[in-house]
């Protein structure tokens, strides 16, 4: 498999890693579109929230997990925002799960 992201969580691709555990690592966006702007993806290889099915859904209740616990280690009292794309008309660039997490800047909507 030719996945940029289970290229990352496998170590082959280095990234400025600000969690991990056994299923799940968050790293910085090399292009962010705020202040804090961090990549939450599963290391099991999940296409997109089109493929969340009984058995794998418990990983994104971890994933919402982790962006609390993230939201209270960098402090972000103003709130934050949490995106994924669901394919190629959404922005779905990396075919990989992916949550975007972003704050430290006044969000707008909708999103464009």
């Amino acid at each position: 498999m030719d996945c940029l992201f289970c290229k990352i969580a496998a170590g082959e691709i280095p990234s400025a890693k600000v969690y991990e555990d056994d299923k799940v690592l968050a790293f910085k966006d090399i292009e962010p579109q705020a202040p804090f702007h961090v990549l939450i993806i599963p290391k099991e290889h999940i296409a997109s929230a089109g493929e969340i099915n009984s058995d794998n859904s418990g990983i994104v209740a971890h994933i919402f997990e982790v962006t609390a616990a993230l939201a209270k280690e960098h402090n972000l009292t103003d709130g934050f925002r949490l995106v994924t794309n669901c394919g190629v008309q959404a922005g779905q660039t990396v075919q990989h799960l992916h949550f975007h997490m972003l704050a430290g800047r006044n969000l707008g909507w909708p999103p464009g």
